[in-house]
């Protein structure tokens, strides 16, 4: 038996009271109010993540959960999509059994779009008949979200099989439906979706919450709603979630959802309204066996200094300390990688973009626009030099190449233009790509891409870098998008990999998280696919 004394915050009727817990075996036995004083600390429910790709920190679910603990995080409400679209059940299967090693709760969702378009080339299928099996299982507790919107607005039947299957099973239904408004939002819900964490604008969210959905506000290491949409903490309290959905290392060592509560109540929003849509709400919308502070709920909880900053002192899960003093109390488990990578060299001449007409002086070509701090992208044409009848980089005017090398079979490079990278000279490459996980790369000359995604072709999967002689690459060895390594140190080769791009010109905020999404067919507009430049918005190569 444990007894904890402090003051309680109890969300649900919105006071805090001095109090003590008492724990027996992995539950909550009482709650008791007391008089006089009590420790200057708060005692409170355990932060959850309504939706992650734990797959983006790029460590494996054991590692991940040793780096959230230290910030109060008790559950996450995870989508396996990165490493089904890599290594389909084989992939799913290994972030369940290594998340059952650690303490904390990993709720793992069934993928909805495996591969996530026709367009690209992926290292697996999942059609609903395999979903349908997934959601049987009661590890599998919801449908994660359904990315092919044109699908479910035009009733696909398969992707309506796969909703169908998760509804019957009383499973929740997560969406991913960037900038759909009005009645294509309304007609996107009524298929039984009740999430979305793609709103960038108010109104966009405002229409969803219409529609019936709960809006995910995200902010994670690439794609940052926080700004545009917290006004919804005031607007609808009862219908807000939080998540991160992508979080590099070199973020999730600074903090995860208790940095999202610290700068909500900076903000001004009621304390147990933030409280609640970041400790409770998940719990109650997916089912999730996780405490949320109640006699007979699993003693899942956190212990902070302050509510107002949340400082950490203490995490526990069932009963457990598994984080205090500053050090985490649970060991690294032996991690055996799974991996589908067919590693083969490439050479500047597989980069070279030939001229439409080799003796022009220049020719226009569709450009990339990336935008810092989000995942949509904009449409551009430029005219770019030709020299020796191929068309030409122009890092002066930040007009860059990009390429999408295929990681699963030998084939030609996709190729393309992009602005806003900022490389003057030099190349960053990533087999993180969503959502497929070929190789992306962008640099500006054909020298420099092909030496950057020859590294990771030698590593089977990492993120490197190139800038005259010097060269840097983090390897990542499990399904070629995670690593086993303590996440501090691969958070330390990350950081050394963004501050290379930046020393050689790049400005962005997380240029490896940002290139990460520059292959996302499912967002607009303009993306490459190892097939070819895409419109999302058309749904169509261009």
């Amino acid at each position: 038996m444990h007894q904890i004394t402090g003051r309680i915050v109890d969300l649900r009727n919105r006071r805090i009271y001095p109090g003590e817990l008492t724990i027996e075996g992995d539950c909550i036995a009482a709650l008791r109010e007391i008089s006089g004083p009590v420790p200057e600390r708060y005692i409170m429910p355990g932060f959850t993540d309504a939706h992650i790709h734990i797959e983006s920190s790029m460590l494996v679910p054991s590692e991940f959960a040793r780096m959230a603990v230290r910030h109060g995080t008790v559950a996450t409400v995870s989508d396996p999509h990165e490493i089904a679209n890599v290594c389909g059940l084989e992939g799913i299967e290994f972030m369940i059994q290594n998340g059952n090693t650690v303490p904390l709760k990993f709720f793992f969702g069934a993928p909805s779009c495996v591969p996530a378009t026709p367009f690209e080339t992926a290292g697996a299928v999942l059609d609903a008949e395999a979903v349908a099996t997934l959601l049987d299982r009661d590890d599998i507790v919801y449908l994660a979200e359904m990315m092919n919107w044109p699908g479910v607005l035009n009733r696909d039947a398969e992707v309506m099989a796969k909703i169908k299957a998760a509804i019957d099973r009383g499973k929740p239904v997560d969406g991913h439906a960037p900038g759909l408004r009005g009645d294509l939002a309304g007609r996107y819900a009524a298929a039984g979706i009740s999430t979305d964490h793609e709103c960038f604008t108010l109104d966009e969210a405002l229409d969803k919450i219409k529609a019936g959905m709960t809006i995910i506000i995200r902010e994670g290491s690439a794609a940052r709603n926080y700004d545009a949409l917290h006004p919804l903490l005031g607007l609808h309290p009862d219908r807000i979630m939080f998540c991160s959905d992508d979080k590099h290392p070199d973020d999730l060592v600074k903090g995860h959802i208790n940095l999202l509560a610290a700068r909500s109540l900076a903000q001004g929003y009621e304390l147990f309204d933030v409280l609640t849509a970041m400790c409770i709400r998940p719990v109650e919308h997916y089912n999730l066996p996780v405490g949320t502070l109640k006699p007979s709920d699993p003693a899942d909880f956190i212990i902070v200094q302050d509510i107002q900053e949340f400082r950490v002192e203490e995490t526990w899960i069932d009963g457990k300390c598994v984080y205090g003093k500053g050090e985490v109390n649970f060991e690294r488990p032996d991690v055996q990688p799974v991996n589908n990578f067919t590693a083969y060299a490439v050479r500047p001449d597989d980069f070279v973009v030939p001229a439409v007409e080799p003796g022009a002086a220049s020719e226009v070509r569709r450009v990339i626009v990336a935008h810092d701090g989000e995942i949509v992208t904009g449409a551009e044409s430029h005219a770019l030099h030709i020299r020796d009848g191929k068309v030409q980089a122009d890092p002066e005017r930040d007009l860059l190449k990009i390429a999408v090398v295929n990681r699963y079979v030998q084939a030609p490079v996709s190729l393309g233009f992009i602005r806003n990278f900022g490389i003057r000279d030099g190349a960053i490459a990533s087999s993180v790509a969503h959502d497929s996980h070929n190789i992306i790369a962008v640099g500006s000359s054909d020298e420099d891409l092909s030496r950057a995604v020859n590294l990771i072709m030698q590593e089977k999967g990492g993120i490197a870098a190139v800038h005259g002689d010097a060269q840097r690459v983090v390897g990542l060895p499990v399904a070629g998008i995670m690593s086993a390594a303590p996440g501090g140190e691969v958070a330390r080769g990350y950081e050394a990999l963004s501050a290379m791009a930046r020393s050689m010109g790049s400005n962005l905020h997380a240029p490896f998280m940002l290139i990460s999404f520059m292959a996302l067919l499912v967002i607009p507009k303009l993306k490459l696919s190892d097939k070819g430049m895409f419109d999302g918005e058309s749904f169509r190569f261009v």
